[in-house]
């Protein structure tokens, strides 16, 4: 079975989100220590352990460097592009500075933390992308909350699945209160699927609620 709201038709319109697009995390490149000028390194994306895509990044004072290949979807014909992609700092109240991308797009340069990958990396509002949240139904969050409560408490994912056992270590009372949480959740998204489909005409099977 499908996660809630797997195979639902969105309205014609509807923005693509952010979670269907490659990005690159200035946040991360900084832990990673690659902001340092003048070097070079390669990003990569991966699926099922297999690379599907990566851009060339040269480091400059102030300033990257993105160098890689594309094609728009349905053409054969690959572009180069090739970059720059200034950055900014800001101080963080415990010190340091925190980095950001200014958005290369023509006549935007907000300062993001994430760019997201088409014929350029440019921020969400460029590429006019939602967040997933966005498009969630009440259900879609509260099963994503009763999930986020089953990884605390090291059960299988997936409201549809059995409970599993108290924690090791996790004391009786934040136990029962996550459980308490978590079975709220529950019932809040089975209701909501139920109702969908008694709109869509498919009667939903006896869940018990």
């Amino acid at each position: 079975m499908g996660g809630t709201g797997s195979g639902r038709r969105w309205h014609w319109g509807a923005k693509d989100t952010t979670g269907e697009y490659r990005s690159i995390d200035v946040r991360r490149w900084k832990r990673d220590g690659l902001l340092t000028p003048h070097q070079s390194f390669g990003w990569q994306w991966t699926r099922r352990g297999e690379v599907v895509a990566s851009i060339n990044i040269c480091t400059e004072p102030g300033r990257v460097f993105l160098d890689y290949r594309h094609r728009r979807r349905g053409e054969q014909d690959w572009e180069s592009e090739k970059y720059p992609v200034y950055l900014d700092w800001t101080p963080c109240h415990l010190g340091g500075e925190r980095p950001w991308f200014l958005c290369p797009a023509l006549g935007c340069g907000r300062r993001v933390a994430l760019l997201y990958g088409g014929k350029i990396f440019a921020c969400r509002h460029c590429h006019q992308l939602t967040y997933p949240s966005q498009r969630e139904e009440a259900y879609d969050r509260a099963a994503r909350k009763a999930d986020r409560i089953r990884d605390k408490l090291e059960w299988e994912p997936g409201i549809f699945n059995g409970k599993g056992w108290k924690p090791k270590g996790m004391h009786w009372s934040t136990y029962e209160r996550l459980n308490a949480r978590h079975d709220a959740f529950v019932q809040t998204s089975l209701r909501g699927i139920a109702t969908k489909m008694l709109l869509l005409g498919e009667p939903p099977e006896d869940w018990g609620i």
